[in-house]
């Protein structure tokens, strides 16, 4: 059984999606239809425009999912997934990559939620640490002693775990993670903290989009952020979408449950090969490869 895996922030790349763009005259209307949505030129910045430019949460996010979406969409007929999923933002483009939303109401959600969360993180300084070398149980337990807010984030794989919080509630936890034996424990180039409480006004924001917009039922079922489990009615997809703002990617579940579920095959869609790193440290004999057209 096939999965295909979308990936998130912070796979991006200047010239991302440009071979697509010059490849096909209707995935070019397809970009074309994308900065027309978004008000601007997205598409001289994914190309040709700075790492910084490209680096802000409300470029990031929109590039990302245009790449996925519009490499999925290149796919045709060899897109025949058996089940999906993305990585934080990447579940936008899984969504819109297994028919559940549509290109344009994707892209505009995507773009909400990139706004959102942008003003998110200017109401209270906050940023994300990548824990590696310690059981989760370990850092669930060092998160919950500090007095500040500071939660796990991305359960990336067993001993990769993200956390997400204020700027001293994180400081705290990166020491407590090197006193209990962390191989390492670093601070994220990140605008703020995704997947915490400190995200709940974009959460509210993008509720409200979220719930007018319409999902069909996709051509397959997508393991979801929130849970890690298999879904494919349209009402659950939103109400898991609208808490995945707050709470944390349960990626690890999320590879363990396709595996169980059959899969043996698994296909990255969009720019990097973070998520084809990932599943290979839950089983190194995994079949991993990065769509191309």
């Amino acid at each position: 059984m096939k999965a295909y895996v979308f990936p998130g922030q912070g796979a991006q790349y200047i010239g991302m999606g440009k071979d697509l763009y010059e490849s096909s005259s209707k995935l070019r209307d397809m970009f074309h239809k994308a900065n027309s949505i978004l008000k601007f030129k997205i598409t001289d910045i994914m190309f040709d425009g700075s790492e910084d430019d490209l680096r802000q949460t409300n470029v990031t996010q929109p590039a990302i999912f245009i790449h996925s979406a519009i490499l999925a969409h290149a796919l045709g007929e060899d897109f025949k997934p058996d089940m999906v999923a993305g990585h934080s933002l990447g579940e936008f483009s899984a969504l819109v990559a297994n028919r559940t939303l549509s290109f344009e109401d994707g892209l505009k959600l995507v773009a909400k939620r990139a706004h959102a969360m942008q003003k998110a993180c200017l109401v209270e300084p906050s940023t994300m640490a990548a824990i590696l070398g310690l059981e989760d149980e370990v850092v669930e337990s060092i998160c919950h002693r500090i007095d500040d807010v500071v939660v796990p984030a991305n359960y990336n794989s067993p001993g990769q775990l993200v956390i997400s919080g204020s700027i001293k509630g994180i400081e705290r936890a990166i020491a407590k993670c090197n006193e209990a034996g962390a191989k390492r424990a670093l601070r994220l180039n990140v605008g703020g903290a995704f997947h915490s409480p400190l995200m709940e006004p974009a959460r509210v924001e993008l509720a409200e989009a979220i719930n007018s917009t319409k999902f069909q039922k996709g051509i397959c079922p997508i393991y979801q952020n929130v849970t890690g489990q298999s879904v494919n009615d349209p009402e659950i997809i939103k109400s898991n979408l609208i808490s995945q703002l707050t709470a944390p990617v349960m990626w690890t579940k999320i590879m363990q449950n396709m595996i169980a579920s059959g899969a043996n095959e698994l296909v990255e869609v969009g720019p990097g090969k973070v998520l084809q790193g990932l599943f290979k440290k839950i089983d190194r004999k995994f079949n991993v490869s990065s769509a191309s057209v």
